[in-house]
């Protein structure tokens, strides 16, 4: 069955095609998901949340760009509309921020200390890491998303960055000192 048939069949409310689109999709929507959330749990809610999204708005998808990408999209928008209703976004000054610079061996770094370690990061510094250094956002479209200023997306950005930048380093000072 071919993509176009299936959401054909979503937009009549089809279950089996559905489940179907469910089961093709969720994998790799629930990558996306665990990058907004906190942890494994609220990544599940999050997906859930955005797959009936997604079955309600079906209609609104007019097979103009990748259905996948429209799908993220929507993820994306789920995880950051549940922040929003909790008010975890707060105004900073951008000005007393400074940009951190971060220069990491990445060879030495395992990928699920990275995902462990970004999850951790408060929610607002969360949303923006991921949105700019993982999908490519640029800080205005974050903050037409977030709906906060440009320069805030950018401190939020710098004070994830040096978190992260902490965490690391302690992390190898950890383990140069067991190698010894």
């Amino acid at each position: 069955m071919s993509i176009e048939k299936l959401i054909k069949d979503c937009r009549k409310q089809d279950l089996m095609s559905q489940e179907k689109l469910y089961h093709l999709f969720s994998h790799k929507l629930f990558a996306v998901s665990l990058k907004y959330s906190r942890n494994y749990a609220e990544a599940e809610d999050n997906l859930q949340d955005a797959f009936i999204t997604i079955f309600q708005k079906m209609e609104q998808f007019r097979f103009k760009g990748s259905f996948e990408g429209w799908m993220k999209r929507i993820v994306i928008n789920t995880a950051l509309q549940r922040y929003r209703k909790q008010h975890v976004f707060e105004i900073v000054n951008e000005e007393s921020i400074e940009q951190p610079e971060v220069e990491l061996d990445e060879q030495s770094i395992p990928l699920k200390f990275l995902l462990q370690i970004i999850q951790e990061l408060p929610d607002r510094y969360r949303m923006v890491f991921n949105l700019y250094a993982l999908d490519g956002y640029s800080h205005k479209e974050i903050a037409e998303t977030m709906s906060i200023s440009a320069g805030t997306s950018k401190s939020n950005l710098a004070r994830a960055r040096a978190i992260l930048k902490h965490k690391v380093e302690e992390s190898q000072k950890k383990n140069n000192v067991q190698s010894i």
